[in-house]
């Protein structure tokens, strides 16, 4: 059984760069989580550190990032491939077994890296594209989402100490999750059909909050989980968007429970 050994004190790096986020609002989630130290750094100077080598004295790696999409490229936003040498680090700490604790929109990292997605757990899609062997169209979201976090582990560490129930007012995605490959974690009781969701490529063309001409079949309830990665434990957990979420009491437990199970010796072995 894992136990969270809040006694040990863990040095973390934190990839940030994605949409706009509250920097204050995050960057207090962590200054004022207890037993944690960080270091938030932007992409892309963080994927220079994401190897075995530039994780040497970090215990676990947050992303809460979205890289390889360039959302100022000339006619719209473009995907960005990974390099070689960005691929190679990532899959290197992976083998290492370094922890990683993806956040909220870290899900749409590396659009065009299958194998990062596989990494994650699931992929969120800016546009229509094969995943796993099957055509997706992009995947939705719906601010400011009112709803109840379940609990679909009872007993895990990572719960501990939170109520079986949580609400929040936050993001929700409708999109591709590889339930086949993790351990549910949080549900959110909430309806996921494309009724409720406005496309995301649409707002990519400057439409937001728009679904016209967007179908898709009704996708995953399952906002948080865990997963094997190579060697290395991963936590996913979609909630995070602003700062009535990052001031949230159950969010900053849930956070923090997450990065000392994942950095446990039951989970580095």
């Amino acid at each position: 059984m894992t136990i969270l050994r809040y006694g040990q004190r863990l040095n973390i790096l934190v990839s940030v760069k994605g949409h706009r986020f509250d920097r204050t609002a995050f960057g207090d989630l962590f200054d004022e989580m207890p037993g944690v130290a960080a270091a938030i750094v932007d992409q892309p100077a963080s994927a220079r550190l994401m190897t075995p080598e530039g994780m040497a004295g970090f215990d676990a790696v947050v992303l809460y990032d979205m890289p390889g999409t360039d959302f100022l490229a000339r006619g719209g936003p473009a995907f960005v491939d990974p390099t070689p040498a960005e691929q190679a680090g990532f899959m290197a700490i992976l083998d290492a077994g370094i922890p990683v604790i993806a956040l909220h929109h870290a899900i749409a990292g590396w659009q065009t890296w299958p194998e990062y997605a596989e990494a994650l757990g699931g992929r969120f899609l800016y546009k229509p594209a094969n995943v796993r062997g099957h055509h997706c169209p992009d995947s939705g979201y719906l601010t400011d989402a009112v709803y109840t976090a379940q609990a679909a582990s009872a007993g895990h560490p990572i719960l501990a100490g939170l109520p079986e129930q949580i609400p929040f007012k936050d993001t929700l995605f409708l999109y591709e999750v590889f339930e086949d490959a993790v351990t549910p974690l949080l549900r959110a009781n909430h309806s996921f059909d494309s009724a409720g969701f406005y496309s995301t490529a649409e707002a990519l063309a400057g439409r937001m909050f728009s679904s016209a001409g967007w179908q898709h079949e009704p996708g995953s309830d399952l906002i948080g989980w865990t997963k094997r990665s190579r060697n290395a434990p991963v936590v996913y957990l979609q909630p995070g968007r602003g700062p009535e979420t990052c001031s949230n009491p159950h969010y900053r437990q849930l956070v923090r429970n997450a990065i000392f199970w994942a950095c446990s010796p039951e989970q580095r072995t």
